[in-house]
């Protein structure tokens, strides 16, 4: 995959731009990153060929794309999960809990179908590993940075007992996030509620007994 990117087109050439990415992301969902075609998805859009290859250099740099904005959607989502539960704690179990739960809810800001979207991602891991990197940029590490952040802050006001933020980041993710994402397999098997509830009540309770105050 070509590394460097053109400038993203304004106007009618922006449009068509999006249009394409949303014939993509229809087709790659239905038929997988390496049964769907080019063609197809010039079709779907209403496009010739060659004007996919005017926007996008390959598949593989349009299915790039549309995995970043899916995860700039999660992350809106997360930073308003954050500001709803932890930007005024009172109660920190109570708050990480609720902010657990809301991170983990289905959520229509991030798309129903961002699961299946990093499901291809994995999928696809050993034969084009840019696509995970660029995934792990715009979705999990980005989150681990901003949960970071908030461990800090929370340390700092007291209501934890933080020496490193990243890793209290990633032990959060550990316990509570991944088992509930990993079980389901990304959303493909949805977990009963009350399941989902315990998960992160047990691994919040587990991060306090390691960065509790």
């Amino acid at each position: 995959m070509n590394e460097v990117r053109a400038a993203r087109p304004r106007g009618r050439s922006a449009a068509k731009r999006q249009a394409i990415a949303e014939a993509a992301r229809e087709v790659f969902l239905r038929d997988g990153f390496t049964r769907a075609s080019v063609d197809e998805i010039a079709t779907q859009a209403s496009v010739s060929k060659r004007t996919i290859y005017n926007h996008f250099t390959d598949k593989e740099a349009l299915f790039t794309e549309i995995i970043e904005e899916s995860s700039a959607r999660t992350a809106t989502a997360f930073a308003a999960a954050v500001t709803a539960h932890l930007a005024h704690v009172t109660d920190v179990e109570a708050d990480l809990v609720a902010f657990g739960r809301a991170w983990l809810a289905p959520d229509s800001a991030e798309g129903a179908d961002h699961g299946d979207l990093v499901r291809l991602v994995i999928a696809e891991a050993v034969h084009h590993p840019a696509i995970v990197r660029a995934w792990h940029a715009a979705g999990p590490r980005r989150a681990r940075r901003e949960l970071a952040a908030v461990a800090e802050r929370l340390s700092g006001e007291g209501h934890l007992a933080v020496a490193d933020p990243d890793e209290a980041a990633a032990h959060f993710i550990a316990l509570v996030h991944s088992p509930v994402r990993e079980r389901s397999l990304y959303g493909a098997l949805p977990l009963p509620e009350s399941e989902v509830d315990r998960i992160v009540r047990d691994g919040v309770r587990a991060f306090l007994r390691l960065h509790g105050s």
